[in-house]
């Protein structure tokens, strides 16, 4: 059934409605309307006193002629003092749709030094010549004063709170119609919001009520919104009321909050708005255009970093700064974060074309001062790296360029070891010939005790750069940052259940019990400068990743988040755990082998060094098997060097078969370029 309040009304706001001409008018001579409406209300309320006056007056048996003795004598008296008060206070310069609360007192402000003028002006012309015994300039009542006083507060309140009320009763409805919403939270954000809902020039939202689990605001009403109940009433008054929407006014509300108030609305099919975080909001201020949905990010709860900008400062500022997979999830951050700290010149590397196109339009767009080189490269072509190497001379090497999705890499090993072991080695090696002065490599939790060739890789190249800081002759020091999943990245878990839902599902997930970590890319990017900064070289630094979550819960949290129903609306179904894959990922941050750094973010695993001879071994067998399709002596080689890898059982060709390609979902691998 379609609600009648979903139906539009004429917009008298736009600009051929009936009563634009009128409001332009009034717009153009603002100060001028106010002043002569200001000046008929002081009449009008002068009037109204004497008439009260007068009525008393002749009900005490008294006769008085008024209007001619009195009030014309004394109109242009009230008429130019109050003018003067007022315009002082700036009255006249207000729009009267947005009167409140500062306005009123101004008005009783200005009120009330007019009845002391009007006392002082009584003591010199009235009170003084009588008690010299001669004849009083005029005559007065005091009861007059008094009265005008209170009428020119009513008549002056109510004519601008009136303006203000006409304005967000009787708006025009958005195009899109009405949303009834329950607004969640009774405190001072929900207040300011309300009142900014009510200025908006169409009606978009139609607050029904409001829940707050402080039981003393049960039944309260904020303007003119009653307090509803508890936000575990939230799903009887969604369905009582005919509820749209759902306004989360917690600016401050954790994510174990968020997730408790979107579990009670599981099956509703309603949609989830809220306001952005306290920092977020300068001096508590909320703004309509603030709103925003509820995303899978806000479940998660990560905290927002605190960085050392100085000693990041240190480390960019002035130099030339070059990023290899800068065209890749991590990579356009890690641009965008380098630019705030203004490098002498960033230097981006990317071997697919588009994805650096788009990323350096963005960084000439929004940082039109930094110089910026774009540089197609494929990292495994060693001549090629080291001729970039050579003509830009970076000061900072920032490698994010990997291959990085796990079945992939279990299917396509030699790959893996092209790009993450012998790309790496390529640009760690130019480093270090040509001088630069920092190296960090963005790592993966995958590398700790691997189960999958990806994870294997990456620990290689963990253990080369490693030794590579020791040896004499290179001044580079080397870093390893290694953290666990992002949320958003191309081809991680987030897009693909965005993408399954779209399509009306099923959402697939590989295990019920699969648990990851999860961190935004922002916050990861920052976490890796900050480590770079404060470390000094030849350390493996870890991510502080926060409380592990179960992908089966992010599918259900999604899924809600929709406005879909799990189960009736969307399934979801379990495909298996693939080749590679561990159940929960280890990425330990306590231990005898933990050291803390100046961040409570950021730690530093004690690693063991590896024999240089050793590496320079596996390398050389390695290098044979880069075009190689036998898995088993691939898995032989690595584990030569990194003893704990510990490939699964099942081969990669007997993994479970999916028809579609989101059965990635249940993985969320680093991204890099």
């Amino acid at each position: 059934m379609i609600r009648s309040e979903n139906k539009p009304r004429p917009d008298s706001n736009q600009p051929n409605g009936d009563g634009a001409w009128l409001m332009d008018f009034i717009g153009q001579h603002r100060l001028l309307f106010n002043l002569v409406v200001h000046n008929l209300l002081f009449a009008v309320g002068l009037m109204l006193a004497y008439l009260v006056w007068y009525e008393a007056a002749r009900a005490a048996g008294a006769r008085s002629q008024w209007f001619v003795s009195r009030y014309l004598v004394q109109l242009p008296f009230f008429l130019v003092v109050k003018s003067l008060i007022f315009g002082r206070l700036k009255l006249f310069r207000g729009w009267w749709q947005y009167a409140g609360i500062r306005d009123v007192t101004n008005i009783l402000l200005g009120s009330w030094l007019f009845l002391m003028v009007a006392y002082f002006v009584v003591l010199l012309f009235v009170w003084l010549p009588q008690k010299f015994e001669r004849r009083p300039w005029f005559t007065y009542s005091d009861g007059v004063l008094v009265l005008d006083f209170m009428a020119t507060v009513f008549l002056v309140s109510t004519a601008r709170l009136g303006a203000r009320l006409y304005q967000e009763e009787l708006r025009p409805i958005s195009d899109e119609g009405v949303r009834r919403v329950l607004v969640v939270g009774a405190g001072n954000a929900a207040e300011t919001l309300l009142r900014e809902i009510h200025k908006m020039r169409v009606e978009r939202y139609r607050v029904v009520g409001l829940v707050d689990d402080d039981p003393n605001k049960r039944g309260i009403f904020i303007h003119g919104i009653p307090v509803l109940g508890t936000t575990d009433d939230i799903k009887q008054i969604c369905q009582e009321r005919n509820i749209d929407e759902i306004l989360i006014a917690v600016p401050s509300a954790s994510q174990k909050q968020l997730r408790r108030i979107i579990g009670l609305c599981e099956g509703t099919k309603l949609h989830f708005q809220t306001l952005p975080s306290m920092d977020d909001l300068i001096d508590g201020r909320v703004t309509v255009s603030q709103i925003r949905k509820v995303d899978i990010r806000d479940l998660l709860g990560r905290e927002a970093v605190e960085l050392n900008t100085e000693a990041v400062a240190r480390l960019l500022a002035r130099r030339r700064v070059l990023i290899t997979g800068a065209g890749g999830s991590i990579g356009t951050e890690m641009c965008r974060q380098v630019c705030r700290f203004g490098p002498a010149r960033l230097i981006l590397v990317e071997q697919a074309e588009n994805n650096l196109f788009e990323i350096t339009n963005e960084l000439r767009r929004t940082f039109p001062d930094i110089e910026v080189a774009s540089i197609i490269c494929d990292i495994y072509d060693r001549d090629r790296v080291m001729t970039v190497f050579e003509a830009q001379r970076p000061d900072v090497v920032i490698h994010a360029a990997a291959h990085k999705h796990v079945p992939l890499m279990e299917t396509n090993p030699c790959e893996a070891i092209k790009n993450n072991i012998f790309g790496t080695k390529n640009v760690a090696d130019a480093a270090c010939r040509y001088g630069a002065a920092e190296f960090v490599q963005i790592s993966t939790d995958k590398a700790v005790n691997p189960s999958s060739i990806m994870g294997c890789t990456k620990r290689v190249a963990e253990i080369y750069t490693q030794a590579l800081n020791a040896r004499e002759g290179c001044r580079t020091q080397f870093k390893s940052v290694r953290f666990g999943n992002v949320l958003g990245s191309a081809g991680s878990v987030v897009p693909i259940f965005e993408r399954q839902i779209r399509s009306g599902g099923p959402v697939t997930v590989t295990h019920p019990e699969m648990t990851r970590y999860f961190m935004t890319i922002p916050e990861a990017s920052q976490l890796v400068l900050q480590a770079a900064a404060t470390g000094a070289g030849g350390q493996i630094f870890l991510l502080d990743m926060g409380e592990p979550v179960k992908i089966l819960d992010l599918a259900r949290d999604m899924i809600t988040l929709s406005g879909l129903r799990v189960g009736e609306d969307i399934d979801i179904v379990f495909t298996g755990i693939r080749p590679g894959e561990k159940l929960f990922e280890e990425l330990r941050t306590e231990g005898e082998d933990i050291a803390p750094t100046t961040h409570p973010k950021v730690k530093i695993w004690k690693h063991r060094p590896t024999d240089w001879g050793l590496i320079q071994q596996s390398l050389k067998e390695l290098s044979e098997l880069t075009n190689c399709d036998d898995r088993e002596r691939i898995v032989n080689a690595l584990q030569r060097i990194v003893p704990e890898f510990q490939p699964p059982a099942q081969p990669a060709d007997q993994a479970p078969p999916s028809s579609s390609p989101a059965a990635d979902a249940g993985e969320a691998p680093v991204p890099a370029g």
